[in-house]
């Protein structure tokens, strides 16, 4: 299976009081790097994509676009904390899960891609993203093109931790 990665700029602005990431920031990086993922790129003067688009990149998301996501769901688990840096985070991505109306975008949010020798994980999180008319509000289900291309991108779904139960 493939797993995608995303470049993800930290921004100053990122950091709270304790010096790192904040967490409803790190939100926004998942969130960023969810729809360089995801989004389509707007076709260049000559009607080609932009270099870099990602092939998983099919969603018509811009205005007027006929279908929406909404984020149903979400879960992260932070790992280390993360402090500003200038180099970008590398968010890997994988499908957990292709419903029919709905995806599971598994992420790690890392120092440096995953094939890189000691590469750190500072957060593990799952997305629930379900397609929705925005006409209607009504979920409509993932087309046939979604699926073939996004179909090598599924694997299995991240295991998160739990708190045990009292």
């Amino acid at each position: 299976m493939a797993r995608l990665e995303v470049p993800v700029q930290l921004r100053w602005s990122d950091m709270d009081a304790y010096a790192h990431v904040n967490n409803v920031e790190m939100l926004r990086l998942l969130e960023e790097a969810r729809i360089e993922a995801f989004w389509s790129h707007p076709l260049g003067p000559d009607g080609t994509r932009p270099d870099g688009a990602l092939p998983t990149a099919v969603l018509d998301a811009g205005p007027g676009a006929t279908v929406s996501t909404l984020v149903a769901r979400q879960e992260i688990e932070y790992l280390r904390p993360l402090g500003y840096r200038r180099s970008p985070v590398v968010v890997e991505m994988w499908l957990g899960h292709l419903g029919g109306a709905s995806i599971d975008v598994c992420y790690e949010v890392r120092d440096a891609p995953a094939s890189a020798p000691a590469s750190q994980v500072f957060a593990r999180a799952t997305t629930t993203l379900v397609l929705v008319d925005p006409a209607t509000g009504a979920p409509r289900r993932w087309g046939d093109h979604e699926r073939t291309v996004w179909a090598p991108y599924v694997e299995a779904p991240l295991v998160h931790r739990r708190r045990a139960q009292a």
